[in-house]
């Protein structure tokens, strides 16, 4: 699959993100926190598009299964997955958006729950019964002891019944990652070269591989049509008289807060610590974000747009139309021009090396053979990202400071904070 044309479409919005800052005149909280509410509907209205055209790409690979119509799902997923990635920044500061987040990109995901695995995955796990369920495979599952009918792989038997299924988070049955692996199927490739290579006769009902292409089929379909919904749902949400706006703009004080909240803690805890270091820490391809796809480099830039996006106001949406307006940079500058200089200054340094993983990842190796034991170079470029995000939280937290917030919960992570604790 070549994505140099969409990887040209993705890094041309990092630029966009810090560059031309307009000073609003008498910018205050309340119109920074409406801004901020108005570039999150506006965000996930673009998922729910680019989600929308994943779907259509679905009905044709099902349709006519073929290495094209494979390879234009595939394309068709990666393309929806930079918008959605700059929406994860609104998670941290607002209940409602994390709530509601684990139905569409809760990873990592025991795949052998949903269809067939590899001899290598194992048969058993001692946190997991429903390991290698394989319920394409099966039209009865057993849950918490209890035999299930599964016969019917309808959007609400995967939502209500398979997702977290036994209350264990690895049993991901919905959302973006379940996607992706029903259309590479698993990367075996550890942290050598390759991604998942599943094949498009994998859904041809006439020359079927694997077995159960008809099922496969219903549950792809099932899981395309969860994810328009459940971002039609957060979309709505994000309406000026939807719950999340009203929730952000009731109290301008706390809305700056939610928004320096999901800034901070996605920068450390979950971007730096849980979705980079742990993986660099561990060598561990298991530990990459888009691990089917080999499409990490890119969620994590653009996690890493999202984050700059929400200090600037600035936006560029996915028919080009670009969106500006009243922001925490103007907010910072008022108060301390040095300290807004340095945010911009390090926001632009984390996009630099995220843009530079970016590249190695589409002319190099791909994240996963970054992150491999004894390579040093890729490790480096790795690191330097995970760096930025740690560097600049700190100015995050000095922007909390200078704006009078008080105490602000940032989230943490022990492979930053306790690395040691990772290797027990």
């Amino acid at each position: 699959m070549k994505l140099n044309k969409l990887r040209a479409a993705v890094l041309a919005i990092a630029p966009a993100a810090l560059l031309a800052l307009p000073a609003h005149a008498a910018t205050d909280a309340a119109a920074v926190v409406k801004h901020y509410a108005d570039v999150a509907h506006a965000k996930y209205e673009d998922s729910l598009t680019t989600a929308k055209a994943l779907d259509a790409a679905i009905d044709a690979l099902l349709k006519a299964p073929s290495d094209a119509t494979l390879k234009a799902a595939r394309e068709a997923w990666i393309k929806a997955r930079v918008p959605y990635q700059q929406t994860e920044v609104y998670r941290f500061g607002n209940p409602v958006v994390d709530e509601w987040e684990g139905k569409v990109n809760a990873w990592p995901l025991d795949e052998g729950l949903i269809d067939y695995v590899d001899p290598s995955y194992g048969t058993e796990s001692d946190e997991n019964s429903l390991y290698v369920a394989n319920v394409i495979a099966n039209k009865t599952v057993k849950i918490d002891g209890k035999d299930v009918d599964a016969s019917k792989l309808t959007p609400e038997f995967l939502s209500g019944t398979l997702q977290e299924a036994g209350g264990i988070e690895a049993n991901v049955a919905t959302g973006y990652h379940a996607i992706e692996f029903l259309l590479w199927g698993q990367d075996l490739n550890g942290t050598g070269p390759g991604a998942g290579n599943r094949p498009a006769t994998d859904y041809d009902l006439k020359n079927c591989t694997h077995g159960n292409c008809d099922r496969r089929a219903e549950y792809l379909k099932s899981a395309a049509t969860l994810l328009v919904s459940d971002l039609q749902e957060m979309t709505d949400t994000w309406k000026p008289d939807g719950a999340a706006t009203k929730n952000v703009e009731a109290d301008p004080k706390a809305g700056l807060v939610a928004i320096l909240t999901g800034m901070g803690s996605l920068s450390y805890g979950e971007l730096a610590g849980e979705r980079m270091k742990l993986g660099l820490l561990l060598h561990d391809p298991e530990e990459e974000h888009d691990c089917f796809s080999d499409n990490t480099y890119n969620s994590h830039l653009n996690d890493a747009i999202g984050i700059a996006a929400a200090y600037t106001g600035n936006y560029t949406r996915v028919d080009g139309t670009k969106l500006t307006g009243p922001s925490l940079h103007d907010l910072v500058a008022a108060k301390d021009k040095a300290l807004d200089a340095e945010m911009e200054g390090k926001l632009n340094k984390t996009l630099d090396a995220m843009n530079a993983m970016a590249k190695r990842g589409e002319t190099v190796e791909k994240y996963d053979q970054m992150i491999g034991e004894g390579n040093k170079e890729g490790n480096a470029v790795v690191q330097a990202a995970i760096d930025g995000l740690i560097d600049q939280t700190k100015s995050i937290q000095r922007v909390i400071a200078a704006l009078d917030l008080g105490t602000v919960q940032l989230e943490g992570s022990d492979s930053l904070d306790n690395p040691n604790a990772v290797f027990k």
